[in-house]
């Protein structure tokens, strides 16, 4: 589900705080403080089961008077670096980027990576619905390395490196280039491509028709609380 609402949004951000205090320790608490200033520009994605459990959500943040969190962060220690700056001598077109803030899937429910990859397939058809050309993030390296695997490269920003961030132990800032990874994706891994581009394998998850984001999930949920 892209921009999910009412039930569904609290049954994504559920999943993703329950995933983030096993993996990391981030606590609630935390993660208002981490997250809650991005709220106005903030969507997610959800893979629901039928009786509305959420087993993987991802949250993105959108360009805004707050700014992309991951470009704001690497300002804090341990990278001090000028964050727009850093993007910008990149390329990075910061208008026209998504900062990806979480991916989180349930342990053990992910179906071998297939709940991962629909995020990823979610994002990037969010990104391209929504005239999204860049990508920011700060990823742990797992996380990383599962990119790789699905030959979804990414570039270090520029100034700053692998560091400890929010629990966990070793995790690198990064942009990327939406239409160029898929290019370079069915270059190198035309079954990749398919899974993650065009979303063929994603076998038993039905897939939205409409991925345009029409940020109105975090005013309902906090109509709802």
């Amino acid at each position: 589900m892209f921009d999910p609402t009412g039930d569904d949004l609290e049954a994504a951000r559920k999943c993703e705080a329950d995933v983030f205090l096993q993996a990391y320790g981030n606590t609630p608490e935390e993660f208002v403080l981490e997250y809650g200033p991005y709220d106005e520009q903030t969507g997610f994605l959800a893979v629901l089961e039928g009786d509305g459990h959420a087993v993987a959500a991802a949250r993105f943040i959108a360009p805004g008077p707050a700014g992309l969190k991951t470009l704001n962060d690497v300002s804090r220690p341990p990278w001090h670096v000028d964050g727009e700056r850093s993007a910008r001598s990149a390329g990075v077109d910061i208008d026209r980027t998504w900062d990806i803030a979480t991916i989180a899937v349930r342990k053990g429910e992910g179906r071998g990576g297939l709940c991962a990859a629909a995020l990823y397939h979610g994002l990037t058809r969010g990104a391209i619905a929504n005239e999204i050309d860049f990508t920011v993030m700060i990823m742990d390296s797992h996380a990383r390395r599962l990119l790789s695997s699905l030959s979804m490269q990414t570039q270090v920003l520029p100034g700053t490196s692998t560091a400890e961030y929010l629990g966990s132990p070793s995790s690198t800032p990064l942009w990327g280039h939406v239409h160029r990874a898929m290019e370079q994706q069915r270059h190198e891994s035309l079954d990749a491509y398919r899974l993650i581009y065009q979303g063929i394998g994603l076998d038993g998850i039905a897939l939205p028709t409409d991925w345009v984001w029409h940020r109105r999930g975090i005013a309902e949920a906090s109509a709802m609380r």
